[in-house]
């Protein structure tokens, strides 16, 4: 795929704990125990920020999935987190031009919530919000709200379906003229510039209108990250950014050229939804410097904790009894993440990997690209991923941090720079205008006969007209 010479590489990071590799919060210099100090992700987003980085991005999960192991919190995706809306509200006083990416997800969220969390940040950000939205799968979470199971996969995507769009309709609930603040008239707002929402379907029942301004980027930017049929649907349909995990640039290349299908058929453009496959990148001076960077971090990873690491991305699937050295057996495809289940099925029998050497493989990374090298071996991947229809960007998981992200920014940042594939100044003040993305026109300016009749009710010195 030939790319305009003018296109640039998106750079999202993942602020993920005290770093992605479960070894990296043992490793000299990463920031242990400072999971609940504010300051540390200050310092982050500011390093990130000063590197031009288009995005943060702050995962979550409304529960706990204990794993076995030594240590049960370095093989979790679960423990130790800040709720993401909080800490970016904090993080959106302290940054200027990056971008501000949280997890919500729809299986546990009510519709008229996170649209205002999502409209909230982008206003106190000046329009650098962004809400990745995720279907929640972990037995934990689902008992944490009241629930004895997980909603069925292709529920959760329904769920999900629904509530993206009533989260935006509430977004357009209001006009970018509505709030009038016209001291002198006593007009506060026009209340026929309002609209209700009157939305009743499977799952939510919302009367809307929101109550705030419309966000200043019209809708907040929106990020996915499924990677099942349902999941890139949903991406296809909604999704400015597609964050995917992909072990190969093969596999990348086939799950790009797919999404952008897929967009294409519900009317939109390839050029409307980037794609940031995510990596996990260790930079060293040297390639023998990095190869024992690389060993020194799975070192660092008892046998037994990323064995069951392993069992908890496959869904539970019992592994006690097996020859660890001997294949993987046939795995079933369990209710929770399949596409990442299925992703490390296919990796082991491609890759002729042993159960042990693919627990270890899934330690570092997941189903996702991993890779260790100097500044310029990581800028040349990068480049060659970029140019050969593979990626728009990268969602970037640092093995350990402050450290990772530091040596990144610091010297594989200035390469992409000197080559003309990444900016040296942020282009605008709002997330969207950083990425290129146009701003929404809102929904009931397009469609006038959606939604319910203009909001009736009294501005502060005006006459009531009831409902």
């Amino acid at each position: 795929m030939a790319r305009d010479g003018s296109a640039q590489i998106k750079l999202f990071v993942f602020l993920h704990f005290t770093g992605g590799h479960p070894g990296g919060w043992r490793y000299p210099g990463a920031g242990a125990g400072k999971l609940h100090d504010f300051a540390f992700y200050r310092d982050l987003a500011e390093t990130a920020e000063a590197a031009k980085f288009d995005a943060l991005f702050v995962g979550d999960a409304q529960g706990y999935q204990q794993v076995a192991g030594r240590d049960a919190f370095s093989a979790t995706d679960t423990a130790g987190k800040l709720e993401p809306m909080t800490l970016l509200a904090a993080l959106a006083a302290t940054t200027r031009r990056i971008g501000l990416i949280g997890t919500v997800s729809t299986t546990y969220n009510e519709p008229y919530a996170i649209a205002r969390r999502l409209a909230s940040i982008d206003h106190i950000s000046r329009g650098r919000a962004g809400w990745n939205v995720v279907t929640s799968t972990s037995l934990n979470e689902a008992q944490n709200f009241g629930l004895d199971a997980t909603l069925d996969h292709d529920v959760r995507y329904e769920r999900a379906e629904e509530c993206v769009d009533v989260v935006r309709a509430l977004w357009d609930s209001w006009a970018d003229d509505a709030f009038l603040a016209d001291q002198n008239s006593g007009r506060y707002c026009d209340p026929e510039r309002v609209r209700s929402l009157e939305h009743a379907g499977r799952f939510f029942k919302v009367k809307g209108p929101l109550n705030m301004a419309r966000p200043p980027q019209g809708h907040p930017v929106l990020v996915q990250a499924g990677a099942s049929g349902p999941g890139q649907r949903l991406a296809a349909r909604i999704a400015d950014v597609a964050f995917t995990a992909q072990p190969t640039l093969a596999s990348a290349q086939t799950f790009y050229t797919d999404i952008k299908a897929q967009a294409r058929s519900f009317g939109r453009t390839a050029s409307e939804i980037f794609v940031a496959p995510s990596m996990q990148l260790l930079v060293r001076s040297t390639e023998a410097e990095a190869v024992a960077a690389e060993r020194e971090l799975l070192e660092l990873v008892p046998s037994d904790l990323a064995i069951s690491r392993l069992q908890l991305l496959l869904g539970g699937f019992d592994l006690t009894g097996l020859d660890l050295d001997g294949p993987l057996p046939p795995v079933p495809l369990a209710s929770g993440n399949r596409s990442v289940q299925q992703m490390i099925v296919t990796m082991a029998a491609d890759e002729g990997l042993s159960i042990r050497a693919l627990a270890r493989r899934v330690s570092i990374s997941r189903s996702s690209w991993s890779m260790a090298g100097t500044p310029e071996q990581i800028a040349d991947m990068l480049q060659h991923w970029f140019e050969n229809g593979a990626a728009d960007g990268f969602a970037l998981t640092p093995p350990y941090l402050p450290g990772g992200l530091v040596d990144f920014a610091e010297q594989v940042v200035p390469i992409l720079q000197k080559r003309g594939l990444f900016r040296k100044e942020y282009e605008g003040e709002t997330l969207r205008e950083n990425l290129g993305l146009r701003r929404p026109q809102r929904l009931f300016d397009e469609h006038p006969d959606l939604g319910g009749e203009p909001a009736i009710w009294a501005a502060p010195l005006g006459p009531s007209k009831g409902e």
